[in-house]
């Protein structure tokens, strides 16, 4: 009888395509397949010319990338001396996930099909392409598709005889059996922000704890959107970057909801606990530090704030103690339900915690072992650095346009990180944020005789403001910017910086103020003004153009 395992890769930049690989892992337990779901990056490409049986699902960002979390390996794939041979003894799947609204729509499933097609690989089915902008989103083809799958794998390698696949009635068991220790067996919360390790650069799993300098409002209080320049000191961090690169920042909960949440599932905040894997082989959660109070994990790991997914519901199902609520939930995790579930939780942006409010029976009998299995970590956010290094040496500035908004639930939406990092206030003492940087998709002309045309409408302007800092550092003149916002008395970001580059001769500013006149003016009538101009500098001396939004 040949050995049934099945491995599942996955690259998720937003953490959709981790949460089907799951979803698809769960399906394998239950028909009795050894099962490994890993990311991309994280697993040893090297052992791939010894698997029999993988399914990848991923994710297409930007246009038509990689997600980070797997673009070592699809390095490691597209290397020209791989033998047409190496993968001849796979049976795989390719489950994509995309945007049609995006020109390359589902390019990474297609092109990673194709290539493990090459060297060898037999494909069980053709790729699937989920599709975000259909009405069920990518369930739409992601649910006929794995019955569809499961039919070819089963007819492969059937279930061992006498065993049957395990209803959808039973909880299969946690990730994780969480086991308390004593209170005195733990360090403060405080030294939970560990200091870079010596001589690493700060990366996602070692970020930096960078002291907030200063958090500044720079649009006029009666302006509705509150817009902050904030800035970081990185000395001592090894952290260097250049214009059009991004930093990361690890955001947290808020003490009221954390300590909402705990209320609800009844957990004592301060318990402090280890975590222990239920079957051998499965890692730690890398991100979670041992051991950890329970308020540790709600603050900084669970994503308590996020819209909770179909498979939130699916658990949640499974210890429900209410008949009513029982029913509701299988609703919203059924084929059938998926139109009421984005009613319920997408289109009015509900978050996990509001969720966890409207179903108090079930909420209340959550075991504390599940809740990794039932809240996803909560994701960095990133954000286009506005400093050059030149004209600010050891620090990081960014531009936040802090997330609030109304849906048809009376309490407004907020963003987590925006929110976040607008409220903390370092004139009340040392603040500290975990940040990272990452190369960013903007590479600025080497030429200095390069003429550059931005195009940065609102915070879109953030990484122009970093390449205009370098190159008037540099001594390059030719840079043209255009930027537009709605009043010129009210969320002209910058205005005194831009005035006196434009006297010194370093720049050309076009700006248009869509609300101060009677007709709205936006950036692409001041591109049109000018279009002379710009015809020169493009024709005449090859000029490049970038545009941010």
């Amino acid at each position: 009888m040949t050995e049934r395992r099945l491995l599942i890769l996955f690259g998720s930049q937003t953490g959709t395509a981790q949460d089907t690989a799951e979803r698809i892992g769960r399906e394998a337990k239950r028909r009795h397949f050894q099962c490994r779901v890993e990311a991309l990056d994280s697993y040893d490409v090297a052992n791939l010319i010894n698997e029999l049986l993988v399914v990848f699902v991923c994710a297409t960002t930007g246009q038509g990338d990689p997600p980070d979390n797997m673009k070592m390996f699809w390095r490691f794939l597209f290397r020209k001396n791989l033998p047409p041979t190496s993968l001849c003894q796979m049976d795989y799947a390719v489950l994509g996930l995309g945007d049609s609204s995006y020109p390359k729509f589902n390019f990474i499933a297609k092109k990673l099909y194709k290539r493990v097609l090459q060297l060898g690989g037999n494909p069980l089915l053709p790729v699937a392409l989920g599709d975000d902008q259909h009405d069920l989103g990518p369930d739409a083809v992601v649910d006929p598709w794995l019955l569809a799958l499961w039919d070819k794998i089963l007819a492969l390698y059937p279930l061992p005889p006498g065993l049957e696949v395990i209803s959808p009635d039973v909880c299969l068991p946690p990730r994780y059996t969480l086991h308390y220790l004593a209170e005195d067996s733990l360090h403060s919360d405080s030294s939970l922000l560990q200091p870079t390790p010596p001589r690493a650069l700060p990366s996602e799993l070692h970020p930096f704890a960078a002291r907030m300098v200063s958090n500044q409002r720079i649009t006029a209080e009666s302006h509705f959107q509150d817009v902050r320049l904030i800035e970081f000191d990185v000395t001592g961090s090894g952290i260097t970057f250049s214009a059009g690169d991004v930093v990361m920042i690890q955001p947290q909960n808020c003490p009221e909801d954390v300590q909402q949440f705990c209320q609800l599932l009844r957990l004592d905040p301060d318990k402090c606990f280890l975590l222990k894997p239920t079957e051998p082989g499965t890692a730690l959660p890398a991100h979670l530090l041992q051991p950890c109070t329970i308020r540790h994990l709600v603050t900084h790991y669970l994503d308590i704030s996020c819209v909770p997914r179909r498979s939130f519901f699916e658990l949640l199902s499974h210890f429900s103690t209410n008949e009513l609520e029982r029913e509701k939930l299988q609703e919203f995790s059924s084929a059938q339900g998926q139109e009421e579930l984005y009613s319920y939780c997408n289109r009015p942006r509900r978050t996990t915690l509001e969720a966890l409010w409207d179903f108090p029976h079930t909420t209340s009998a959550i075991p504390p072992e599940y809740l990794l299995d039932l809240i996803p970590r909560i994701r960095p956010r990133a954000f286009s650095i506005a400093s050059s290094m030149l004209a600010h040496p050891g620090r990081i500035q960014i531009l936040v346009a802090v997330v609030r908004y109304k849906t048809r639930l009376s309490k407004p939406r907020r963003g987590l990180c925006s929110t976040w990092l607008a409220s903390l206030n370092p004139e009340q003492g040392d603040v500290r944020v975990p940040l990272w940087v990452k190369k960013g998709g903007m590479k600025f002309p080497a030429d200095p005789d390069t003429p550059v045309i931005m195009i940065g409408p609102g915070t879109g302007v953030a990484p122009f403001r970093a390449a205009i800092q370098e190159r008037v550092a540099q001594g390059q003149k030719g840079n043209c910017l255009f930027f537009g916002c709605r009043q010129k008395s009210k969320d002209f970001y910058c205005q005194a910086e831009w005035e006196e580059l434009v006297t010194k001769g370093f720049l050309m500013l076009f700006t248009a103020f869509s609300r101060d006149q009677e007709e709205k003016v936006y950036v692409q009538h001041r591109i049109r003004e000018n279009g002379q101009l710009l015809w020169e500098l493009l024709n005449g001396q090859s000029a490049h153009i970038y545009l941010a939004g």
